[in-house]
């Protein structure tokens, strides 16, 4: 299965019954009747001859609520592979970085250059920064993509985390052990930890962020006082059903470990599981489901409250890294100043834009590209939004030409040092907050 268009008439072909629906739930899916045993999760001979095999994303002892773990069946198990060797990075970095380090000032990038010509999604990684240590399974990175190739017989995995995939042009096919996902602009797709995939382009490009979380696995945020509904449903989150290559062909299977890429070259396609259940599943969402809650009184409300997934840490409300989407959504404060309000965090945060203009940046902050603004960096509205907003009607807006998101971490991302020199680095980017004039009065 390759090429754009094979890839569109499959994705024509999924329906309803194509997906799993609820985040967090104990799945199950068989794509041949009678492939998944009953009553038990390793038969002495496993249906239809095949092979039993457990991927276990969290330790077998952490909390039932916490734990992450798929039983798959299998053509031919895992282990049947020749040695890994290492190959070329490419533009692919991983933390802890020690070719820069951490910058207090305010970054923006435009989008990425065009790629060449038969850039497939991995080639087109691009690393913008991250923090922590990838062999302590801490931290997390900020990756780009661009691409105008489909992955052809070449299988992806990462053993250093998941993959929150973020497209903003052009649409993904995933095509995964678990089965087929669709993601398209608009939408994100989840790939847990050590899951393997291949990336089919489902439009002559394809180009976006990528967030790769090397600690606890993303969940959905606890509500507290919101109650028991709002922000990111769970049912909307969807999971694939089994689908199976039985391919007996070279395949290159390409492995990031510890932050580097090791390869071998199998004689039949790893994405042969023909049945599976469990919790470690990948899913896509689409962001345009996300309930917003926001004021109805006065004031702007901390952008914690548009959080769609979030990455735990030992502190409780600390995160290593959260998702967060500013969605559509309608503004009616009362004498409250509606854009997001000039700040200072402890957090850092890096920005993308995936369509339309996002409500605290007039210009330069344009889809495809990105801003970073480190702990304790100040930063706020551009003083033409200022000025707008300042003497704005207060009259109930909707906000419903833009969608932006965020990674927030509780550590200073890093840049590498191809993003610090990068040529689509906005060097006037502090620019945008000169002419914010004096207006004290005593």
């Amino acid at each position: 299965m390759s090429g754009t268009g094979q890839a569109r008439k499959i994705v024509e072909g999924l329906t309803e019954a194509s997906f799993s629906p609820g985040f967090g739930n104990e799945h199950s899916s068989e794509a041949e009747p009678g492939a998944l045993p009953h009553g038990r999760n390793s038969p002495q001979r496993a249906p239809l001859g095949l092979y039993a095999e457990q991927l276990s994303g969290s330790a077998f002892t952490e909390p039932r609520a916490h734990n992450r773990r798929s039983w798959l069946y299998r053509i031919r198990p895992s282990a049947a592979h020749p040695a890994f060797v290492r190959v070329d990075n490419g533009r692919i970095r991983t933390v802890p970085f020690t070719e820069t380090v951490p910058d207090p000032n305010r970054l923006r990038w435009n989008p990425m250059p065009e790629p060449a010509p038969g850039t497939d999604w991995l080639a087109g990684l691009w690393t913008l920064g991250g923090n922590g240590d990838v062999t302590q399974r801490t931290g997390m990175a900020v990756h780009l993509y661009h691409a105008n190739t489909s992955m052809t017989d070449r299988v992806f995995s990462n053993a250093d985390g998941e993959l929150l995939i973020v497209p903003e042009r052009g649409g993904l096919l995933l095509v995964t052990e678990f089965g087929l996902l669709p993601a398209r602009p608009g939408e994100i797709a989840l790939v847990p930890r050590g899951v393997r995939f291949r990336v089919e382009l489902l439009d002559d490009t394809a180009r976006g962020y990528v967030c790769e979380n090397y600690g606890q696995p993303f969940e959905l945020p606890e509500l507290g006082p919101i109650g028991a509904n709002g922000l990111a449903n769970p049912r909307d989150f969807l999971a694939p059903v089994a689908a199976y290559e039985d391919v007996d062909q070279p395949v290159e299977v390409v492995n990031k470990f510890c932050g580097n890429l090791w390869a071998a070259t199998y004689d039949h396609s790893p994405l042969d599981v023909v049945a599976w259940h469990g919790t470690h599943v990948p899913y896509v969402y689409d962001l345009h489901r996300f309930n917003v809650i926001g004021t109805i009184s006065y004031d702007h409300p901390d952008p914690s409250i548009f959080t769609v997934l979030t990455s735990p840490s030992d502190t409780p409300g600390l995160a290593g890294v959260d998702f967060v989407v500013f969605a559509p959504r309608w503004l009616v404060g009362e004498d409250t100043f509606r854009p997001p309000y000039f700040h200072r965090n402890v957090m850092s945060e890096y920005m993308g834009l995936i369509e339309g203009a996002y409500d605290a940046k007039a210009e330069g902050f344009v889809p495809g590209g990105g801003s970073l603004h480190n702990m304790m960096s100040a930063h706020g509205p551009d003083r033409e939004t200022f000025d707008r907003a300042s003497a704005a009607e207060l009259k109930p807006q909707k906000i419903d030409d833009g969608l932006a998101f965020m990674f927030e971490t509780r550590w200073p991302v890093t840049a590498t040092a191809q993003a610090a020199n990068a040529d689509h680095l906005q060097m006037a980017y502090d620019d945008v907050w000169q002419g914010l004039q004096r207006h004290f009065r005593s």
